[in-house]
């Protein structure tokens, strides 16, 4: 073992491109308006880690004429499994006992990770890395450890064929670029534009070419052969060449985001070939990037990455269900990154350091000690607390549902559905009226034959309800409309109701294109959208653009506490409605702040008595200037 690893270098500034590459992904998922491509940072990781493995395999087959996979397998396990599995008992126990409604499909997530199977099993089950709002688990995260993984179980088996029967580094370098532009085009082949990207994002097929790439690199590019004395030009050039890669890397985490087509059209790919360039340049002992990329804050990051990046969306997720972070977002912001590198720690120290040096042939020896150990040594404490957590995440994945929904979420989707059945017949209705040339409500509209239980039950006079009746409405929104959709049709019996359950703002304008060109565009329009994420002034101004000038535009803002883009998603709203005259904005959020008892427990949809609200303070504000 010694002697196949004697020339090898640890490149330290591998640690400093692992913390660009942990941060950006961190800062996606806590900052998503301000880092929309932080999600790059996936690709980054494969890059690097194909490259490494690849180096290594081909050090070791340099040095002995063979590859030992057997320990390479062992020498993987020892280095990622301790974390996971501690990781997964630790979020185990603790949505067991603090947050249950997570308890759905436990087990499945659990064992699909164990096994490194992860991202399809998420695939399979409709799981979504895009929906910010109701999607998001502790475990979502684990797909791209799968995919990796998977490569880690079958790139040894096939280097070893490759040297066996190819050879030829020329020829294996061209056949690795060749598999992996194939993957890429895969990726372009099955993505399909206004789709949930999910299953091109998540699936090995489709994301092994930042692998590939990386490992193609180790072909001609050695870390063992390059040399540290060069010419003054070519240390320029090569710097010149890292700086570019890098800035380009910048520029794309922070403006790439991940709803563009040409992030799955050969965006992600790009991206992979300026990582590959980076980690070329620092790996060359002749360029400056290695020394600049080497510093003790991404030392200290860069060696503990995996785990950041293990612990950060449990850490994420059980602190936001328990904390408002819609307001003071920074603070919690500064406190989730603190709770992650602080959890990140322990594991580095009580967890990966130990058991990445720990001899597994001695387990039990190691067990029987702690079992027999003084009640209040340290280690004895240790171990009943470890058994206990186990026993307490085994116990969850027992009692775990599979495919279930809790009485709350389940009124919720009832609800919903009903809603959306009832608004479809509502405009499959008015169709028919307006197709006939006859409006059965005209001529009925005194307010003496005003149901006086309708204007009681939304509090509203019997003459906005008269005024309602014959008041036609389009209404495009998402969850949140279809939950109150029922009493708006009540109220508004000429309303066409378009919701779309996770539907966001910056995916609406080609929808909203399509009402227009079918005729379904009434002159007052109610957008119910920015539940499911942020946008910007740009998206809105799309939306704006299909619209045009001779609508009245009423917008209601969003009510989401948990999540924190709910005031920059406000804040836009307001913005939008100063900006354009024919936009008006209906401030849902104020009305309800104070009234958690309007909403199911997600605290984002109005149950049947916030619904009841919902619809009356949207009455309002539509017959203000009728």
């Amino acid at each position: 073992m010694g002697k196949r690893l004697e020339h090898s270098r640890y490149i330290t500034g591998f640690d400093g491109i692992r913390s660009l590459a942990v941060i950006g992904v961190i800062l996606y998922h806590l900052m998503p308006a301000q880092m929309r491509g932080g999600y790059l940072g996936v690709p980054v990781f494969f890059v690097v880690s194909g490259y490494l493995i690849t180096d290594l395999l081909i050090q070791e087959w340099k040095q002995t004429g063979k590859v030992d996979i057997k320990q390479f397998y062992y020498r993987r396990m020892k280095r990622l499994y301790p974390a996971l599995v501690t990781m997964l008992i630790g979020a185990s126990a603790y949505i067991t006992l603090f947050q249950r409604n997570l308890l759905n499909n436990l087990r499945g997530n659990v064992i699909s990770s164990l096994f490194y199977v992860n991202n399809w099993w998420q695939i399979n089950h409709g799981m979504s890395y895009f929906d910010r709002f109701s999607g998001e688990s502790p475990f979502t995260h684990i797909w791209s450890l799968a995919v990796e993984t998977q490569n880690y179980i079958f790139w040894p088996i096939i280097f070893v064929l490759l040297m066996k029967f190819v050879k030829n580094k020329g020829k294996v370098f061209l056949g690795i670029v060749g598999a992996a532009i194939f993957s890429a085009i895969l990726m372009a082949i099955l993505y399909v534009p206004g789709q949930d990207p999910t299953r091109v994002y998540y699936g090995t097929d489709t994301r092994l070419f930042s692998i590939l790439l990386g490992g193609a690199l180790a072909f001609i590019w050695p870390s063992t052969r390059l040399k540290a004395r060069i010419p003054s030009q070519a240390k320029r050039i090569l710097n010149g060449i890292g700086f570019g890669s890098l800035l380009l890397l910048i520029l794309a985490f922070l403006f790439l985001r991940d709803d563009l087509s040409f992030v799955y059209y050969g965006g992600m790919f790009l991206v992979s070939l300026l990582s590959v360039l980076l980690v070329a340049i620092t790996a060359h002992p002749g360029a400056s990037w290695n020394r600049w990329l080497t510093n003790p804050v991404f030392t200290w990051i860069g060696k503990r990455s995996y785990g950041i990046y293990l612990y950060q969306f449990p850490v994420m997720i059980f602190y936001e269900a328990k904390v408002n972070v819609a307001n003071h977002t920074f603070l919690h912001t500064i406190m989730e990154v603190i709770l992650i590198l602080f959890v990140t720690e322990l594991s580095y120290r009580y967890v990966e350091k130990p058991l990445r040096t720990f001899n597994y042939r001695k387990t039990f020896v190691s067990l029987k000690r702690s079992f027999r150990a003084p009640i209040k040594s340290r280690r004895k404490i240790g171990f009943v607390f470890s058994s206990l957590i186990a026993l307490i995440a085994v116990v969850g994945m027992i009692i775990a549902p599979t495919n279930r929904v809790d009485a709350n979420q389940e009124a919720l989707q009832k609800q919903i559905e009903q809603n959306k059945q009832a608004a479809n017949k509502t405009e499959g209705s008015s169709e028919q009226q307006d197709s006939s040339g006859t409006d059965q409500t005209q001529g009925s509209t005194s307010s003496s034959e005003i149901p006086t239980s309708l204007a009681d039950k939304y509090s509203l006079s019997q003459r906005e309800v008269t005024k309602a009746k014959n008041l036609k409405v389009t209404a495009f929104g998402d969850s949140v409309l279809l939950a109150g959709s029922k009493g708006l049709t009540e109220i508004f019996p000429k309303m066409v109701v378009d919701g779309e359950v996770g539907r966001q703002l910056k995916d609406s304008p080609p929808l909203l294109q399509a009402l227009k060109d079918k005729g379904e565009l009434h002159d007052t329009i109610l957008l119910s959208l920015g539940t499911n994420g942020a946008f910007n002034s740009d998206d809105f101004a799309q939306i704006m653009n299909v619209l045009g000038e001779k609508h009245q535009v009423f917008v209601i803002n969003t009510h989401v506490p948990t999540r924190r883009w709910q005031n920059d998603v406000n804040a836009n709203l307001e913005a939008a409605a100063k900006t354009y005259k024919n936009v008006h904005l209906i401030d849902w959020y104020d009305f309800s702040n104070n009234h958690p008892d309007w909403f199911y427990d997600d605290q984002v949809h109005p149950n049947e008595t916030g619904s009841i609200h919902y619809c009356h303070l949207i009455t309002k504000e539509l017959l203000k200037g009728e």
